[in-house]
């Protein structure tokens, strides 16, 4: 029975071995997979470039060497942009140092001293070669060490970007968890529609009415947001409350959202349904079964909220007259300070690149598919 059965359907029925190349190696028969994607060869050996070997027995290694790559060559393309782009600006810096009645012969000699005579290009690898050693150069305007100078206000940034997102972070998981275990129901509302109004409100606005209230009007806190080296940690938390919270007044609405999304997302699963059935609580469901599941696109999220407190606080330091390096930059824009326009410019992108590049390699941590995109 079984003989004519097979002579009925033929030959070429069922699955068959293929044969094709892996990294390299002609012919060499392959692992059937049920998904249809392409294992290691049946003798465990995988030849080819050394890429391709690495690649096959290493993955998550290879996509993390990767994002390296591309975020450092992302950076030297950003280099590019920003030092073209400060030098196509209109002006100069000598004439407005010197002043309109200023003689060309006293403009020429500023710019030979300053080395603008040079040609562009030459000018270009000096900098990026002195960048790469964290070397910036001296400030045209105060002849002081470029690099010394954003060392303490890159400082003070960065401890105003640390406080204001351990703040929003945990508080935009929690709403977002909240909302969803009460959605379309009135604490979700009210989130949703508090969320849309801090979104639709800019920060400096958001900064001004802050001020307004609470500095001015209640007088309960500090106003200019001053800090200074031998200022205690209760004072530099006094000083930075306003600041902190306009920060996170701004970036707690879109890491809400998202959050919100990406467990309502997983919410329809069939092992949240199964959770459901078995009779869990809502809230349990979503803290252990939801939220683990929705960390990869909630960590995009938040990390590029994090890239946006370290980038975005120039409106804010201009806003409160707070020293970091925000304010750093405005300043040398107004003075056509080019070496210290430059240098923020590049530690601004560099923070942002190098903090998606993590967010990727989280995600991929935290998502075993990604690892194997078809």
């Amino acid at each position: 029975m079984a003989r004519r059965l097979m002579a009925a359907l033929g030959p070429d029925t069922g699955p068959a071995l293929t044969t094709g190349t892996v990294a390299g190696g002609e012919g060499l028969p392959q692992t059937a997979t049920l998904s249809g994607t392409t294992t290691l060869p049946a003798g465990g050996k995988v030849t080819g470039t050394f890429w391709r070997r690495f690649t096959l027995r290493r993955p998550l290694a290879a996509l993390i060497i990767q994002r390296l790559g591309l975020s450092v060559g992302l950076l030297f393309a950003v280099s590019l942009m920003i030092f073209g782009g400060v030098e196509a600006l209109p002006g100069d810096f000598a004439t407005t140092y010197l002043g309109q009645s200023a003689t060309p012969q006293a403009v020429e000699n500023i710019r030979k001293d300053l080395g603008l005579d040079r040609p562009l290009a030459e000018r270009y690898v000096t900098w990026l070669s002195g960048a790469v050693k964290g070397d910036f150069g001296k400030s045209w305007a105060s002849k002081n060490s470029v690099s010394e100078q954003i060392g303490k206000r890159l400082g003070n940034s960065l401890f105003l970007a640390f406080f204001a997102a351990i703040v929003s972070v945990p508080l935009a998981v929690g709403l977002g968890m909240l909302a969803v275990q009460y959605r379309n129901r009135l604490p979700d509302k009210i989130i949703n529609v508090v969320s849309l109004a801090a979104i639709s409100l800019p920060e400096f606005f958001v900064g001004y009415l802050l001020i307004l209230f609470f500095a001015v009007q209640m007088g309960v806190a500090t106003f200019p947001a001053t800090v200074y080296d031998s200022m205690g940690f209760g004072e530099r938390l006094s000083a930075i409350a306003l600041p902190v919270a306009t920060l996170v007044l701004v970036v707690l609405a879109h890491m809400m959202r998202m959050t919100r999304a990406a467990i309502l997302n997983v919410m329809s699963s069939a092992y949240v349904e199964t959770a459901e059935l078995k009779g869990l609580g809502a809230f349990r469901i979503i803290a252990r079964h939801a939220a683990p599941n929705a960390v990869a696109p909630v960590i995009n999220v938040i990390a590029l909220n994090l890239a946006y407190l370290v980038v975005g606080v120039v409106v804010v330091e201009v806003v409160f007259v707070y020293p970091g390096m925000g304010q750093y930059m405005v300043d040398a824009v107004t003075v056509r300070d080019m070496p210290v326009v430059q240098a923020c410019g590049l530690i601004f992108a560099a923070f942002y690149i190098f903090l998606n590049m993590a967010a990727d390699i989280l995600a991929i941590i935290a998502n075993p598919r990604l690892r194997h995109p078809r």
